[in-house]
């Protein structure tokens, strides 16, 4: 029970929590769109502007490198300065930069202003991840944040449908209007961000318990209140994320984040590149339904989170994901009847998976260092993406495409180690008790522990 009332994460769910959840998610649709785009807009604009393979992975990796700077520095400013400010700043670079791309007259300007999008981007992932965890009830958390990455992933798929459509209405320009069309989503969520109340747990770790009461008591409902467990926990400072009490927390949120990542970007990106390297003529099917099957393993693991232990969902799908590239590194040359359904397990694991990205790393951090924690697992996400997205053409010159896939298929197996030493186990737990070490969780995070019972 709370002070004077029912625990935040009692609450049922609510029409606010699904605006919040509508305009949350907005962002990651842009992301997905943004970075989606490019894999269409690519092979036009390279012979447009003349790239190289060099200046064909900077520019596909630009918004990834961008994330990574933005999530990093704006997950410790959106700790300090809370998150509402930012929340609306950043959409509106996403608008601006968005429609100035039309407008670009060279790579150096394009890659400029893909990289800004990148830092916004960064920004809207510590801010959203966790801004929608701290109003999200602990009976629906899981399907809340893992509507984060499935919006994504419809975002990408949508980015792709769009720029077939313009492939062929556009004429040469068409890669301009790929790429500047994500103002309009954009735009659609800054307008529904507006008039966003603040994080009643933010406005808690600043000691301003009034304003956190009323906004609870305003939005969610008058019969509910703080957690007194959140009223009395120790404060926790960005440091923190890199000692004991939480480096464990911190290292898995990262390494678990890469490894997902790494395989995801590099194949969604270069695709037809791929499916072309093991010997398909005509790739355009094959882009449709793996593009297709991603959307469906996105919504698949949006209904799974809540009723799969995190645990097993994050260790099993590696598993999966690695026999899957291995089989496709083993027949570099095989016909089209075991390329596609490999093809196509592996999209539908890979997106399902992806949902634990925005569900894990808010989870397992507290209030005064969440935005924080989860800026720096994004970012490290980021160096794996656009690592991937970098090199993944130049694999497919120097060595083929069978080695290639066992380079993905390496960084899965990592990822499969890593979380079977230190995934914990968060499903179905209060947001304070999932979050790291306390009086009724062990300070370790150690392999089949499960997280405390509801306070």
């Amino acid at each position: 029970m709370s002070p004077t009332g029912l625990s935040l994460d009692e609450s049922p769910f609510t029409r606010f929590h699904l605006r919040v959840t509508v305009f949350t998610a907005g962002g990651l649709f842009c992301d997905g769109y943004i970075i989606g785009s490019i894999g269409l807009a690519l092979p036009l604009l390279t012979p447009a502007m003349g790239l190289g393979p060099v200046w064909q992975g900077a520019m596909a990796a630009s918004v990834l490198v961008g994330l990574f700077v933005g999530a990093l520095v704006f997950g410790p400013v959106t700790d300090r300065f809370g998150r509402q400010k930012i929340y609306l700043a950043d959409l509106v670079v996403f608008v601006v930069a968005s429609a100035l791309q039309f407008f670009a007259d060279g790579a150096v300007t394009l890659l400029i202003l893909r990289l800004v999008l990148g830092i916004a981007i960064g920004a809207d992932y510590a801010i959203g991840g966790a801004l929608l965890a701290e109003f999200a009830p602990r009976k629906w958390r899981g399907r809340m944040m893992a509507s984060l990455n499935a919006t994504w992933t419809v975002g990408f798929v949508a980015a792709y449908g769009v720029g077939v459509l313009l492939q062929g209405a556009a004429g040469p320009d068409a890669w301009r209007w790929m790429l500047a069309s994500s103002a309009v989503p954009a735009l659609i969520t800054l307008l529904l961000r507006l008039g966003a109340p603040e994080s009643p747990r933010w406005l808690l770790g600043k000691g301003r318990v009034e304003e956190a009461r009323r906004v609870i008591k305003t939005y969610i409902g008058p019969e509910y209140d703080l957690d007194p467990a959140e009223v009395t926990a120790p404060r926790s400072r960005y440091r923190d994320l890199f000692t004991r009490r939480y480096g464990r927390q911190t290292f898995f949120a990262g390494a678990f984040y890469f490894c997902q990542v790494f395989p995801y970007f590099a194949v969604g990106i270069f695709l037809p590149g791929i499916i072309t390297a093991f010997g398909v003529e005509d790739s355009t099917l094959s882009e449709i339904v793996y593009n297709g099957v991603l959307l469906v393993g996105a919504l698949a693991g949006l209904v799974l989170m809540d009723r799969l232990p995190r645990r097993g969902f994050v260790i099993w799908s590696f598993f999966i994901i690695g026999v899957t590239l291995v089989v496709l590194g083993l027949n570099p040359n095989g016909s089209l009847a075991v390329l596609l359904p490999t093809l196509l397990v592996l999209a539908f694991v890979i997106s399902a998976a992806a949902d634990l990205e925005s569900v894990y790393p808010p989870e397992i951090f507290p209030t005064e260092i969440r935005a924080s924690g989860v800026g720096l697992a994004t970012s490290i996400s980021r160096i794996g993406a656009a690592l991937s997205t970098f090199v993944l053409p130049q694999l497919l010159v120097g060595v083929g495409v069978g080695p290639t896939m066992f380079v993905l298929a390496g960084v899965v197996a990592a990822g499969f180690v890593i979380s079977l030493w230190l995934a914990p186990e968060t499903r179905g737990v209060g947001l304070s008790a999932a979050a790291g070490p306390g009086p009724d969780r062990p300070r370790r995070v150690e392999p089949g522990v499960v997280a405390a019972p509801e306070l």
